[in-house]
């Protein structure tokens, strides 16, 4: 049985440094979007590595969450409610935001199309909306226990 225990552990970690690694590839990929539109700040090496780490901190900790348990109401009528949990709301939005907008950018940078400086801002909002959804979500999870 500690068997068991470790090599769960170990894909646990192994799955954690994935979603990491997924997370610095979008933020990598919205950075180069941004620097392809000539917006000047973001064509520094910082930014794109402060771009990528957004995105694995953002990976990491808002997709494999600890799970709360929904609490069962029981209304006057009958039946059972089940109560949404916010927590994992932001997480929901938060990784379909930063991905879609990862992927808009690899879309325009493989098909070598300039984006005008409105867009590309517009993809850099969402991309950085979503990662801070992910992180807060992370973060509420692990405080909430």
């Amino acid at each position: 049985m500690v068997v068991r225990l470790q090599v769960g552990s170990f894909s646990h970690v192994l799955e954690r440094i994935g979603l990491a690694t997924a997370g610095a590839s979008c933020g990598l990929f919205v950075a180069a979007y941004l620097a392809k539109a000539d917006i000047p700040f973001v064509e520094s090496i910082g930014f794109f590595l402060l771009a990528m780490l957004c995105g694995a901190v953002g990976f990491y900790l808002g997709i494999d969450m600890p799970r709360r348990s929904l609490h069962n109401l029981q209304p006057e009528i009958g039946g059972v409610v089940l109560e949404a949990d916010p927590v994992e709301t932001l997480s929901a939005i938060g990784t379909f935001a930063a991905p879609i907008a990862a992927l808009i950018s690899v879309f325009h940078i493989v098909l070598d199309i300039n984006p005008g400086r409105p867009w590309a801002l517009v993809v850099g909002c969402v991309w950085l909306v979503g990662v801070a959804l992910q992180i807060a979500a992370g973060v509420f999870a692990r405080l909430g226990r």
